[in-house]
């Protein structure tokens, strides 16, 4: 059976947990070889190693927080040099910090914004002057349905996912001429330990569950699934998108 992402050189940034992992992990099912970025060093070691070996390809992890530039930029570099190109980016890492109008801190706008959208851009910046070579190549950026909707108490957190939307289909213009597509998913809730901290309650994930049509939470699966086509050669005439997975949140 022919793998969707047959050899294909991916990059997945966010991957030690939650969605991040299970992306990484589907494109390694789907035969891509993968870098699997991590903040700490050595975190992902042996999961890379059981992932390869399970799904016979490489999984190779590297650790840069992705608001540190110049590591950022080290690290595609290295992925080059080793493979020649890359033909996928999920800008997946990413933060959520809650905190109503009146409370809102600069410390926490600097941090989201850092994380969630400075990051994106240079990322896609970096994976763009790769892909340009060989003029082909597939940006997923990771949204929100709290980008698309807001929500109560997420107004500076809704921003950056709100910000990661226009700038996928800014870059998606600007780069459809060379044959990159840039493309987003905006999960809706997912069963994820950054959601259920969010949480906090088992009431609280109650009332999140009656506002979901299909009555149950996104999995990592879920999205991995969404990510994996946008990532594939079946999306390949599909740019400037912003796919929901919510199970009919916004319906």
């Amino acid at each position: 059976m022919v793998r969707l992402l047959e050899k294909k050189v991916c990059l997945v940034t966010g991957a030690s947990r939650g969605i991040g992992k299970g992306i990484a992990e589907h494109f390694a099912k789907e035969g891509a070889v993968v870098y699997a970025n991590a903040r700490k060093p050595g975190s992902i070691d042996e999961w890379c190693r059981e992932v390869a070996f399970r799904y016979k390809t490489r999984a190779v992890p590297v650790y840069f927080d992705v608001t540190a530039q110049d590591l950022m930029k080290k690290a595609m570099a290295f992925i080059c040099s080793e493979e020649g190109c890359l033909d996928v980016l999920v800008n997946n890492a990413g933060i959520t910090k809650n905190e109503l109008i009146g409370m809102i801190r600069q410390e926490t706008l600097q941090e989201l914004y850092e994380t969630n959208v400075f990051a994106v851009i240079h990322a896609l910046q970096y994976a763009a002057r790769i892909m340009r070579r060989k003029r082909s190549g597939s940006i997923i950026n990771l949204s929100s349905i709290i980008g698309v909707r807001g929500n109560r108490g997420e107004t500076a957190y809704s921003g950056t996912k709100g910000a990661v939307i226009s700038i996928t289909k800014s870059a998606a213009k600007e780069l459809a001429p060379y044959q990159i597509r840039v493309n987003a998913v905006a999960p809706g809730m997912t069963d994820t330990d950054m959601f259920m901290e969010a949480a906090k309650t088992k009431e609280n994930v109650e009332q999140n569950l009656a506002q979901i049509g299909f009555g149950r939470l996104a999995t990592p699966d879920d999205v991995a699934e969404a990510c994996v086509f946008l990532a594939s050669d079946r999306s390949s005439f599909i740019t400037g998108q912003i796919l929901g997975v919510d199970g009919g949140t916004i319906l």
